[in-house]
């Protein structure tokens, strides 16, 4: 297909250069042919789509400039985001330094390794004309560093050879900030996924790379999402998809886009070549395949089936919706399920996969505080703002999310006799909500509503399933999971080791000492007295020390009832405690397959 005309398209035109690599520093312009006769408004995004926190990003530019057919012009600024140019006869540039040091999948980072940003980090917003195709130059820059480096983004290339410096197209601006672009010396390798060109790149050093494995494994992973979405045609709703990972020395983390994800992971976690070639799956790389898979299932459910909040995106301001338990706790139930049938794990990982998500939830006591759907809703000042409480207070729209998907499912298969499963809600929601999206113009389609998303339950199983919101998704209950699992030939034991003797606290270091991360509610050092930020002294007259079993190993001492004496200092005084020791309240859960001859992951596609 013959590439458009820069000259034919009026467009909003970007120049991004990396311009201090030391510094930290990308330059930008943006120029608007047609400004506003009232003077041209610019906005930067507040928060970036898929992470739920006011990050406002406006605070990394540095300087910033206004210019018209080369005169000065002035420029106000109007509160922490935005600002307004001078009306003006003609085309308006806009010229800043962007500070780009946020090593994270969300922002922007630049050095003499690599740089790589999002849309909503750098590039401001033309109020009014976001409709208008976006061009962007990505300029190399003059630093030497940069001499080898190439360019890797799923933006459609218009005056640039793919991987490579120069024009790129966006037809909007919604799409322009839905690309993020990498930039450095990375490993490249390509596979197709029923038909469509996947890339994966991987910047950071990582000696002897299993590429061919990696390859290898996410195309079995994106074949079975796109045939579950679409099991007729096998049509993914993308031309070309990009893996942007980081490998870094310990991290980890993901962020969905409509045609890539930006990761991060420990260099440990990506696959080593060996001889003979290593057999099974490690706990890392089995760590960052559920990861690639949880943000590739967001292409569909997310990125395309919307919560009707985002559908448009209100950028500058916190969005709220109650369906998060939907759109990151399905996506969190399908990740572990979808390997499992592309045959990248077996069966026994999967149920100690979801034995691991069980645990989690019922170990903090605010599950039996927050609902999921209020967990959604107040994702952007709890969830992302978690102290030090937070195992007390809320629930994981992630953990225990995924856990509503495994008994709607449980049910569902349960009550049709297998005829129906969550698969086919799933369908139906891509079918009514996500296929054509993109198809709707500037703003895209529609999203889906709370009320819509319940009644799509009903419609595509033919059940009556409001007790299960009531109960599970606008209530608190725990989940009946021994019962659900049970026509599935999987029973759920609870081994916690209650003579073991706990103080029931997750611990951190202060130095040479042990110091109080988190204390759980009703647990032993909560009952004593003690406190989070406590810094451990001594149990009864004994150090305690700073190593990661040293409380442990005191405790292995005594047992379960045995009244003991604490000192900690709680900032900078003193304090003794009278604690009773408690036996071990953290969940040991198991699943054991007691009927190997029943499915426990379901038809290979949807019943529908």
């Amino acid at each position: 297909m013959k590439k458009p005309s820069t000259k034919k398209l009026p467009a909003i035109r970007y120049t991004i250069v990396p311009k201090d690599l030391a510094g930290h520093l990308f330059e930008v312009s943006v120029t608007v042919d047609q400004p506003s006769i009232d003077g041209q408004l610019f906005a930067l995004p507040a928060w970036i789509p898929g992470s739920y926190m006011i990050r406002e990003f406006s605070r990394n530019i540095v300087q910033i400039r206004a210019e018209s057919q080369g005169k000065q012009v002035a420029l106000a600024k109007l509160d922490k985001h935005a600002w307004r140019a001078a009306p003006v006869d003609g085309p308006l540039s806009l010229h800043y330094e962007v500070y780009a040091w946020d090593l994270s999948v969300r922002a922007a980072h630049l050095d003499q390794t690599h740089g790589f940003f999002n849309g909503t980090s750098v590039f401001l917003r033309a109020i009014g004309q976001e409709a208008l195709p976006h061009l962007v130059d990505i300029a190399r820059g003059g630093d030497p560093a940069t001499k080898t480096w190439r360019v890797a983004t799923a933006l459609p290339e218009l005056g640039a050879k793919r991987y490579g410096f120069g024009t790129y197209l966006a037809a909007n601006y919604d799409e322009l900030i839905d690309h993020p672009v990498e930039l450095g010396d990375f490993a490249l390798a390509s596979f197709k996924a029923h038909g469509i060109p996947h890339d994966i790149v991987i910047t950071g050093r990582v000696p002897n790379l299993d590429m061919a494995r990696l390859q290898a494994d996410l195309k079995a992973i994106c074949e079975t999402q796109i045939a579950f979405f679409e099991p007729k045609s096998k049509k993914a709703p993308m031309a070309r998809y990009v893996f942007l990972t980081l490998a870094v020395g310990d991290g980890y983390g993901g962020l969905e886009h409509r045609a890539s994800t930006a990761l991060i992971c420990a260099r440990a976690d990506l696959p080593v070549t060996s001889t003979p070639p290593t057999l099974g799956v490690s706990d890392g790389y089995l760590k960052f395949l559920g990861l690639c898979s949880h943000e590739y299932f967001h292409t569909w459910n997310v990125k395309r089936i919307k919560p009707a909040a985002f559908a448009p995106y209100d950028l500058q301001n916190e969005t709220y919706t109650a369906l998060l338990w939907l759109f990151e706790g399905f996506t969190s139930y399908y990740d572990d399920l979808l390997l499992v049938r592309a045959g990248v794990i077996d069966e026994a990982t999967y149920l100690a996969l979801q034995a691991k998500t069980i645990g989690s939830v019922l170990r903090g006591s605010g599950r039996t505080k927050q609902s999921v759907a209020e967990s959604s809703f107040d994702a952007w000042g709890k969830y992302y703002r978690q102290d030090e409480n937070a195992p007390n207070a809320i629930v994981s729209y992630y953990a225990k999310g995924s856990l509503v998907a495994l008994a709607f499912d449980l049910t569902i298969r349960a009550k049709t006799d297998g005829k129906k499963s969550l698969d086919d809600v799933m369908l139906a929601l891509w079918q009514r909500f996500g296929r054509d999206f993109y198809a709707a113009g500037a703003d895209g389609g529609r999203g889906v509503t709370e009320a819509q998303v319940e009644a799509l339950f009903d419609e595509a199983t033919g059940l009556r399933l409001k007790p299960l919101f009531n109960r599970y998704v606008r209530g608190t209950e725990d989940l009946p999971l021994h019962k659900l699992y049970a026509p599935f030939g999987v029973r759920l034991h609870d081994q916690r080791k209650s003579d073991k003797p706990s103080f029931d606290v997750a611990i951190g270091r202060d130095g040479a000492d042990s110091k109080l991360a988190q204390v759980h509610e009703g647990g032993a050092a909560h009952v004593a007295g003690l406190s989070a930020g406590d810094v451990l002294v001594a149990l009864d007259g004994l150090r305690i020390g700073g190593a990661a079993t040293a409380l442990d190993g005191l405790l292995a001492r005594y047992q379960v009832g045995q009244v003991v004496q604490v000192h900690a200092f709680r900032r900078d005084e003193l304090m003794q405690f009278k604690l009773v020791l408690q036996g071990e309240r953290v969940p040991g859960i198991t699943l054991e397959l007691v009927d190997p001859g029943k499915k426990v992951r379901g038809p290979a596609r949807p019943s529908a």
